[in-house]
């Protein structure tokens, strides 16, 4: 499924985000151009998952405005970077994690039969956008978990039917 690059870049840049600190997928890898936008948004590559949440927490600290993107698989990795900055640290960071197989009806694919539940185990709110037509929802949960204060995640529903 693609996603139009440009409306994922009105979103975050809209919602007020000035980083993304992020290990591209291909289903998110393909925003990197109409992502990188300085002076609005800057974009922090990592090597690890769990990076992500550290980063995204020193820039939190720092004042800025934060968005983790990773991968499901990423998510997995990086539980324990999660837990300490989300419930530890209490920090309202966001992400946006493509979930992987998510469109191939009776996939096996374990990544996409554990991340609801692991999400769910955590507590976390999430919304699930299974086509473009769905972006919107992006925006919505954004406004609803910077409201709040608290963490959130947009699952980006991958694959082909």
């Amino acid at each position: 499924m693609d996603y139009p690059a440009d409306q994922v870049a009105e979103i975050v840049i809209g919602a007020g985000f000035t980083h993304v600190v992020w290990l591209p997928d291909s289903a998110l890898g393909p925003w990197e151009q109409a992502l990188h936008q300085p002076g609005k948004l800057e974009l922090v590559r990592v090597c690890r998952e769990g990076e992500a949440w550290l980063i995204a927490a020193g820039l939190y600290l720092g004042g800025k405005r934060p968005l983790v993107m990773i991968q499901n698989t990423g998510l997995f990795e990086s539980g324990d970077a999660l837990r300490n900055v989300l419930f530890d640290l209490k920090l309202p960071i966001p992400a946006v994690i493509g979930y992987r197989s998510a469109l191939i009806p009776n996939s096996t694919d374990s990544a996409r039969h554990f991340t609801e539940p692991l999400l769910k185990a955590w507590g976390l709110d999430y919304v699930v956008v299974s086509r473009p037509e769905e972006l919107s929802k992006m925006a919505d949960h954004f406004t609803a978990c910077q409201t709040a204060g608290k963490p959130g995640v947009v699952l980006i529903a991958e694959g082909r039917m």
